[in-house]
């Protein structure tokens, strides 16, 4: 331990002492207006404790024993526990709840490969555990692949499925590639800033820096996500195992590991004939099984895994036959035009025509149809005026 950890360590247990071993004491900050730092719209010093800085680092400091990458505590660091405890609570309660159905597949499968356990933190910077999550290049997951990696990590991409989404299948694509990585570097901090960034970004880094291999030294010779990337890592695993001095509460999600069970399937299935027999809704086979992209289980050369609620598992088998023979019923133009003006998960918004604007350019604008706009608004004929306020139903999200 060097003399800075020992430092820490001597000043946050007199800090426990002083404060009675009470690590949900309450912090104030006021600034000199006598008021509470602007930190968000509801800040509430009463519901959002704040701690001195030597609070934090003793704290990371305790949980830097227990791992092989290295934990930091600075003012980026700081910045984005702020950023999680406060300006994204309520978020951040949900990922809390999410990592009670996702934790234990990351866990496995780094144990599988020998790997960190507290690399699973990484999925909350990259996706925040929502395995739908794409960024703005494109990159797809609970761990962020591009479309041109897929192949490195035999990730099938097609129109029926995508991998990507695969909580089981993204997880050891992302092992493997984290094992590559550390084995490039030696170094933890370095492995994880290449994981966002990229390997080249990391050697350009080293090469400007005149050989350096500290992350915290190469850093301004990042990118700027990258140079946020391990400080955000830091942040993500220190509030996942004190989340509860924060006061923040998990938002439970509908499904938990301990209550979710797996079979394979060897034939096409649609989700609306699934959900027909067993009741199960088709938002929760597309939130149990993301890896569908239609809705659709596709009949592929090798079995197909389908998750199900572990209750619903026994019904499924023994209906699989009538599953199996019960016709697909698919809309064509006329039933699309004749239910059309459905509002089913959907939110409402209101569009104000604007000069030059015509039916099907809206209709482009939010995903729906002509006849759609005409059934919300109770129009019968294709005129607009500029002005002309319309109903919109909208995807809700």
């Amino acid at each position: 331990m060097n003399s800075r950890k020992i430092i820490t360590w001597i000043l946050g247990v007199s800090f426990l002492m002083i404060s009675g071993g009470n690590t949900n004491l309450q912090i104030t900050d006021i600034n000199t207006t006598g008021t509470t730092d602007d930190y968000s719209d509801n800040y509430y010093t009463d519901s959002i404790p704040r701690y001195p800085d030597i609070f934090y680092e003793y704290r990371i400091a305790e949980l830097n024993k227990l791992t092989p990458v290295e934990l930091d505590y600075n003012e980026v660091v700081k910045k984005y526990i702020e950023n999680y405890t406060i300006k994204r609570r309520k978020e951040f309660a949900k990922i809390i709840g999410l990592a009670d159905l996702y934790f234990p597949i990351f866990d496995n499968m780094l144990d599988k490969y020998d790997l960190p356990l507290e690399l699973k933190y990484l999925t909350i910077v990259e996706s925040s555990l929502n395995t739908n999550a794409r960024s703005k290049s494109g990159a797809v997951g609970l761990w962020q692949f591009l479309l041109n990696t897929c192949k490195l990590f035999d990730l099938e991409v097609n129109s029926y499925i995508d991998e990507r989404r695969d909580p089981y299948k993204s997880t050891d694509a992302a092992c493997r590639y984290l094992k590559y990585l550390y084995s490039t570097y030696n170094e933890w901090q370095l492995a994880l800033s290449s994981y966002n960034s990229g390997p080249g970004d990391i050697r350009k880094a080293i090469e400007r820096s005149n050989g350096k291999t500290n992350y915290w030294e190469i850093r301004p010779y990042l990118s700027e996500q990258a140079q946020n990337y391990v400080p955000a890592f830091i942040a993500a695993l220190y509030l996942m195992n004190h989340y509860k001095e924060h006061n923040i509460k998990p938002v439970p999600p509908r499904f938990s590991f301990n209550n979710i069970d797996t079979l394979y399937i060897n034939y096409p299935v649609s989700f609306n004939q699934i959900s027909d027999i067993t009741g199960i809704t088709t938002d929760e086979l597309k939130f149990l099984n993301p890896v569908y992209r239609r809705e659709f289980i596709p009949d592929l050369e090798r079995p197909a895994l389908l998750t199900l609620p572990k209750d619903k598992i026994e019904l499924y088998i023994k209906n699989e036959s009538r599953i199996i023979g019960k016709e697909e019923n698919i809309d064509d133009y006329n039933s699309l035009v004749s239910n059309a003006g459905s509002t089913e998960n959907k939110t409402r918004i209101i569009h104000v025509v604007q000069k030059g604007e015509f039916f099907h350019k809206i209709a482009l604008k939010y995903s729906c149809t002509l006849e759609n706009i005409k059934a919300w608004n109770n129009l019968t004929d294709n005129f607009l005026y500029p002005g002309q306020e319309l109903i919109i139903w909208v995807e809700y999200k």
